[in-house]
């Protein structure tokens, strides 16, 4: 190794020979600095080279424009006593670096605590865990948390109200206390409580989210949503009863049946005689419908699709509907196409009659009345698209579809039959005496 005293000039004249990549210029002052210039380029750099535990090392100083020589002679002092300590200068330098970006990571985490609202976590929550939701479940999300003032789809004279949590959206994060949604919960419960006592449940869920996030986790160390008094000004949640008594399908199936809009009553009659969910019935499209096989595939929110039996009322039903469009209960008027509220119809109709019900009353009465014909309470719920219960309804049992139509077929001619309609299937057509 020749070694020999860097000077500028020395340095300048200095270059990688011919048929090498790579020669170094070795300084006779200080012990293990040198110079490196490699083949074809006219860069040349400061080195340093030792040993750290009997094996060789070299790291690199700076380049020679960059760097004079006593700046690279005393860096290169510097890492000989660094070395002598003990230490290698490679992990000193890690460790720098580390500690630099975790300092630097501090500095992000202390200014997102400064500005970030809860309005501002909310919509990176829902970006992320919208692909793990239903339509359903994300358009609550966003209609909590909406501004307000947009035109409503179904009315151009009237716009959006604030979201539930809206209150909220201007609230930095790290400034969300139980005594803010104490005081939230107390009004919200003397104007709608049952919306509110559901949100609450979405509040908390997005707080979790919050603590175990990356930036946010260092903001949120508890969950303020998690609070007694906020429970406790919301109370709880009143059973509903509601559910047709077998004296009253007379007065329902009448009143029903004489709704002005065929579409509407057809999916009142529908929604009762299969016990399905409203948004399953309502989203139904004619390809789902089997008429060869009189079979309907529902979307189910527990198996993601499930296939219930066409019973003859419910297809006589479905076959005379206009086929507008691709959904079964069509609707001209709709922006999506289909049947949207059938509440208000409903509602007109069970006033009609003398009855208070909800559209979720109907698919209790179904379950309701299945009791009357004995029907097994593991048919009645795979029918409606309730989770099995019990070790032997998860794993064992495995119905086939006719024996489901056997179970719903007597049902719903049951059902017909105290509702005073007496339904007769004939080939090829069906038909419906009213008694």
């Amino acid at each position: 190794m020749t070694k020999a005293r860097l000077t500028a000039g020395r340095i300048e004249r200095f270059h990688c020979p011919e048929g090498k990549q790579q020669a170094f210029l070795w300084c006779d002052e200080v012990q293990g600095l040198g110079v490196r210039a490699t083949a074809g380029s006219v860069r040349k750099s400061y080195i340093f080279q030792a040993k750290v535990d009997g094996k060789s090392m070299r790291v690199t100083i700076g380049d020679v424009s960059a760097w004079s020589i006593a700046e690279a002679q005393k860096a290169a002092r510097e890492l000989k006593v660094t070395i002598d300590k003990g230490d290698d200068p490679r992990q000193v330098e890690a460790e720098k670096e580390a500690a630099k970006k975790a300092k630097a990571v501090a500095a992000i985490l202390q200014s997102v605590k400064e500005s970030v609202t809860v309005g501002d976590a909310w919509e990176e929550y829902i970006a992320e865990r919208k692909p793990h939701w239903g339509k359903a479940h994300l358009h609550d999300h966003i209609r909590a948390m909406q501004a307000g003032g947009a035109p409503r789809t179904r009315s151009n004279k009237k716009f959006t109200e604030p979201g539930i949590l809206r209150p909220f959206a201007a609230v930095r994060l790290a400034d969300l206390r139980s005594e803010m949604i104490d005081r939230w919960a107390k009004t919200e419960s003397e104007r709608r409580p049952t919306r509110a006592r559901n949100t609450l449940r979405l509040l908390k869920a997005f707080i979790f989210w919050c603590q175990n996030h990356p930036a946010y986790k260092e903001i949120v160390s508890e969950n303020p949503a998690r609070s007694r008094k906020a429970r406790e000004s919301l109370g709880k949640p009143s059973v509903k009863n509601d559910a047709l008594q077998r004296e009253q399908l007379a007065l329902w199936f009448s009143a029903v049946k004489q709704i002005g809009n065929p579409v509407t009553s057809a999916y009142l009659q529908a929604l009762l005689l299969t016990g399905a969910r409203r948004n399953e019935l309502a989203t139904l499209r004619w390809e789902e419908v089997d008429f060869q096989w009189n079979s309907l595939t529902i979307r189910d929110k527990v198996e993601g699709t499930r296939i219930i039996p066409l019973t003859p009322y419910v297809r006589l039903l479905l076959s005379v509907l206009p086929r507008r469009n691709g959904w079964v209960f069509s609707s001209p008027t709709a922006a999506s196409g289909r049947l949207v509220d059938p509440r208000i119809a409903h509602n007109k109709a069970c006033a009609v009659a003398g009855l208070e019900m909800t559209l979720h009353g109907l698919r209790r009465s179904f379950a309701s009345l299945c009791e009357w014909i004995e029907m097994p309470s593991g048919i009645a719920a795979q029918i409606q698209g309730h989770k099995p219960q019990g070790v032997r309804e998860q794993n064992y049992i495995r119905r086939p579809l006719d024996l489901l139509r056997m179970w719903h077929v007597k049902i719903e001619a049951w059902i017909l039959e105290q509702a005073g309609i007496e339904f007769i299937a004939e080939k090829p057509g069906l038909r419906v005496v009213e008694r």
